[in-house]
């Protein structure tokens, strides 16, 4: 009988997932979240467990070569940089991802940032805390530009919203031309988006070309520009950007995700007049939950069957991908 863990910190033993997963015959082991100790913690988690449903998890060279049994692991989410997919794939580990499964969730949530930037909300009310009662001018979203930096799911989602909004959009992505179906973006290079939009919103998955991408970027944009981040953090070298908005390069940036989480102490970006961050909610909807929830357990299923819909590295697979050479 197959053994699953579940790390994923919303997912709780007798919810509907666990039912659904002991359903089909296998033996559930909640351990949210496992890796947050260390790695030892991790591996002792995955011992004797054939496949994970994981959130943020480090999946490290190291952590997986202690898991014999291990055949799959399943990320409840899109982002999947935390697990090392080239030594998975060397040990016979098929990865999924769930594409889209929190787009419509991260689209509306960078409209709000959008909003919040805009019209300072968050400046407002942390003054109406204080005692104070500030009321500077905002700005509103019809008549700007925005430049989505990315292309997946989530950008194209928030598209509709910021057109409703009125706002123009380009985009920069490394997308295939015949993938790019949207007749309201305008496709460009990246430094003329930054040169011509008035807020960049970040939706590119962290490789290795996009890690620090945007750093000396700063300089091209406009002053007034803000910076929306709700991907990943590493892809902003944050002392760039700290500098960036403290001598006025940018206006400001508002960020959900940063490059470790929580927010150390000794960020460079706490105390940054503009610069604002949030606790990586973006995806965090009871809706996408839920559905990142099921979709994550039948993504399990279908792997340990060997019929994985969302392999991320069915490439470095061995032909039998469901066997472990040392399991």
């Amino acid at each position: 009988m197959p053994r699953i863990l579940i790390t994923t910190d919303y997912l709780r033993p007798d919810d509907e997932v666990d039912h659904y997963l002991r359903a089909h015959g296998h033996t559930t082991v909640h351990a949210p979240p496992a890796g947050r100790g260390g790695p030892e913690e991790l591996v002792a988690a995955l011992d004797g467990i054939d496949a994970a449903l994981v959130g943020h998890d480090p999946l490290t060279a190291q952590v997986l070569a202690r898991a014999p049994r291990l055949r799959v692991i399943v990320r409840t989410g899109v982002g999947y940089d935390s697990i090392d997919v080239g030594a998975a794939g060397r040990l016979g580990i098929t990865v999924s991802n769930l594409p889209g499964i929190n787009a419509n969730a991260v689209a509306e949530y960078t409209l709000g940032l959008l909003l919040a930037a805009a019209r300072r909300l968050v400046q407002s009310a942390g003054g109406v805390a204080a005692g104070r009662w500030p009321r500077e001018d905002g700005h509103e979203l019809r008549g700007s530009t925005l430049g989505l930096i990315g292309y997946g799911a989530a950008a194209r989602a928030v598209v509709p919203l910021a057109r409703a909004f009125g706002m123009d959009v380009l985009c920069t992505t490394g997308v295939p031309e015949d993938q790019r179906s949207d007749p309201s973006v305008r496709f460009v290079a990246l430094p003329e988006l930054l040169a011509a939009s008035d807020y960049v919103s970040v939706h590119t998955a962290l490789t290795d070309r996009t890690r620090g991408l945007l750093d000396a970027a700063f300089r091209r944009m406009k002053s007034t520009a803000v910076l929306v981040n709700t991907a990943r953090g590493a892809v902003v070298d944050e002392l760039a950007l700290a500098d960036a908005v403290r001598t006025g390069e940018i206006a400001a940036a508002a960020l959900d995700v940063v490059s470790e989480e929580p927010l150390p102490a000794d960020s460079p970006l706490r105390d940054v007049e503009g610069i604002v961050v949030f606790s990586h909610l973006a995806g965090q909807t009871a809706e996408a939950r839920a559905a990142a929830g099921l979709e994550g357990a039948a993504e399990v299923l279908a792997a340990l069957a060997g019929r994985p819909r969302f392999a991320v590295n069915a490439h470095l697979l061995p032909h039998a991908p469901t066997a472990r050479a040392d399991g």
